[in-house]
């Protein structure tokens, strides 16, 4: 067992060397596998071992044709999924730092003015300070009035704040927007490719069992050799 174990074999897709557990055996590998392979290697006998490195790659090829067959094209995202499930790298990421990073100080400073005018803190100091001005614009013996009824200066203010306010609040939004986006985005990416990866994990577990039988069987084949020789000497003595 060791000696097979440890026994090295020439992939016939990427004609590496590669040790024997690290390969299967053609015989287990699906159909829809076995003809990507048949391309890739015409002379292949569908017996000779494929490392696991070239059926992983063969395993995302055959997705990819499937998304095609389902979908009818492969777009960008689905590509970007399949390309990481070859290269086995992590998909996820964190996009809050990966966005914040990017905003300039303009963009911030929208964000900080709009997430104070849409609090309670604004709301409470700005009616404060309508309150105090009307206060002290309406006391008809205070000769300081600046503003008298009916507040046109008042009026005036809150208007332009209105007008610079409401831009901010969309650039803003407009940037959440883009946040929401690019999380979405992710989600869909690593939905697909747990998916993908689902799908790729019944593949191997198909492939393992369907060998784990085979070996029962051989072994099985093996005792039932011994055990004739067994039964013809004892026969014989």
């Amino acid at each position: 067992m060791n000696g097979l174990r440890n026994k090295n074999i020439t992939c016939p897709v990427c004609h590496q060397v590669k040790p024997n557990h690290e390969a299967i055996s053609g015989e287990l590998i699906q159909p829809a596998i076995v003809e990507l392979i048949k391309k890739d290697a015409p002379g292949w006998d569908g017996l000779s071992p494929i490392c696991f490195n070239c059926l992983n790659n063969l395993n995302v090829d055959h997705l990819q044709k499937l998304i095609h067959k389902q979908k009818g094209r492969v777009s960008n995202l689905e590509k970007e999924v399949t390309e990481t499930l070859r290269k086995q790298e992590v998909l996820s990421s964190d996009l809050n730092a990966a966005f914040d990073k990017n905003l300039s100080f303009g963009s911030r400073l929208a964000d900080h003015v709009a997430a104070f005018g849409g609090s309670w803190k604004f709301i409470i100091l700005f009616s404060s300070i309508i309150l105090i001005w009307i206060i002290i614009n309406s006391v008809v013996y205070l000769s300081g009035r600046f503003d008298p009824y009916p507040f046109i200066l008042l009026n005036l203010v809150l208007s332009c704040l209105a007008a610079l306010q409401a831009p901010v609040i969309m650039m803003s939004q407009n940037r959440q927007e883009d946040k929401d986006r690019m999380r979405a985005e992710n989600d869909f990416k690593t939905n697909l490719k747990a998916e993908l990866e689902v799908r790729i994990l019944h593949q191997k577990m198909d492939e393992l069992l369907t060998h784990h039988w085979q070996s029962l069987m051989d072994i099985q084949k093996m005792q039932i050799q011994m055990m004739e020789k067994l039964i013809n000497g004892s026969i014989r003595n």
